[in-house]
């Protein structure tokens, strides 16, 4: 079986190793000369680690200390005041589940697990044919040069060119506030806690990775058109006196290495993943807020179930009826808790924030641990037989 996938992101670079481990022969179209990785950390959550594990790369993924836990297991972690006063804190069954990692990393792995010239950077893919089985390059030499396969997987990111052609595209739209990410470029001392600090329209989150560098994210709610302000005035504007150590967590991070974009999701909720032979896979079909974590945990969700049924003894169209089948809803499902989470931690008003700050401080441990964990369950499908998926299409 030939499969092209269009994007060389996380998602898509791990359907390649599962698809390829599966036998089949596997080329990934990357539009950038290097495939772009943000200098953010990524939270890989129980779900996530399943589907790794599903996809022959558990090992690789403890490699960079994606572990239940991490090293900062014994640290408190939760929401936070501005003045650094507790509203709630995780019970230690749900931080054990996570491990926070860089970015880099996660898609060093990924790409050491791919076969050697699976990868083709500087190759924008225009269009999939509506069969689903040929991709149109675009690029000054390549415009109008086709190639065929017999399945191709869409994971060309929330402003997925080959999802615009579908019908029932909801596009995308800005979910009312902007995030800055950075990692520190030297150890920082978080063990007073890790977690968010929530504030009236702004959050501070505080990830430490296993190296004792430090993920961190501030989000500020603003109106469509208001100038976004660069990394250090981020801090000296609207987290300057909040507590320790997040002056320093800044002052850690090169100016450079801090990015700053316009949270975005999907409009609204896709009739379908699939058009004929060709998937949407990660952001591309379900591009959600970032509040839960989940964005990549659902990509690699993706990728292992796609695996999986495309492994299994049936034709490739049944796979690909069944992949739609189960990802949609379910990644729909937590799209749309991401969503409300967010609205509620972005609170901007006096008294919604004091509401949203009760709560947290009056929601039993217990209840909260439920639904972390809920959402972590998690197991890819499982087929009758799995014979390798190479050869001719079913």
């Amino acid at each position: 079986m030939r499969v092209g996938i269009v994007g060389g992101g996380i998602g898509g670079l791990a359907s390649a190793v599962g698809l390829q481990r599966a036998g089949a022969d596997v080329t990934v179209f990357e539009r950038y000369d290097r495939s772009p990785v943000g200098g953010s950390g990524i939270s890989l959550f129980g779900n996530g680690m399943t589907a790794l594990a599903a996809l022959g790369l558990a090992d690789a993924a403890r490699e960079i200390g994606a572990r239940p836990g991490g090293h900062m297991v014994h640290a408190p972690a939760g929401q936070r005041r501005p003045d650094g006063r507790w509203l709630a804190r995780l019970p230690r069954a749900v931080t054990e589940t996570v491990a926070v990692v860089h970015r880099a990393d996660l898609h060093r792995i990924l790409l050491k697990a791919l076969v050697a010239g699976t990868l083709r950077t500087g190759l924008a893919v225009e269009r999939v044919s509506t069969d689903g089985r040929t991709v149109e390059l675009a690029g000054d030499e390549t415009s109008g040069v086709t190639e065929s396969f017999d399945v191709v997987v869409a994971a060309d990111g929330i402003g997925s060119r080959i999802r615009a052609d579908w019908p029932g595209d909801p596009g995308v739209r800005y979910a009312g506030y902007r995030a800055w990410r950075g990692v520190t470029d030297r150890p920082v001392d978080v063990s007073s806690g890790s977690g968010e600090t929530v504030g009236r329209g702004l959050r501070f989150g505080i990830a430490p990775l296993a190296d004792g560098r430090v993920y961190w994210f501030a989000v500020v709610s603003q109106p469509v058109g208001v100038p976004a302000l660069d990394g250090p005035s981020v801090a000296a504007r609207w987290f300057g006196d909040w507590h320790a150590p997040i002056r320093e967590l800044i002052e850690a991070t090169p100016p450079e290495a801090i990015n700053g974009l316009p949270i975005e999701e999907l409009a609204g909720r896709l009739p379908t993943f699939r058009r004929g032979r060709c998937v949407l896979l990660g952001d591309a079909a379900h591009a959600m807020t970032p509040n839960l974590g989940q964005g990549g945990n659902q990509a690699l969700e993706d990728a292992a179930t796609l695996v999986a049924l495309l492994g299994g003894p049936g034709p490739i169209d049944d796979a690909l009826a069944g992949y739609d089948r189960l990802r949609r809803p379910r990644t729909q499902r937590v799209a749309r808790q991401a969503r409300i989470l967010g609205r509620v931690l972005q609170a901007r008003g006096p008294i919604t924030s004091r509401l949203r700050d009760t709560v947290l401080r009056l929601t039993p441990p217990s209840v909260t641990a439920r639904g972390a964990l809920a959402g972590q369950r998690w197991e890819p499908p499982v087929q009758p037989s799995r014979p390798t998926v190479h050869g001719g299409a079913r």
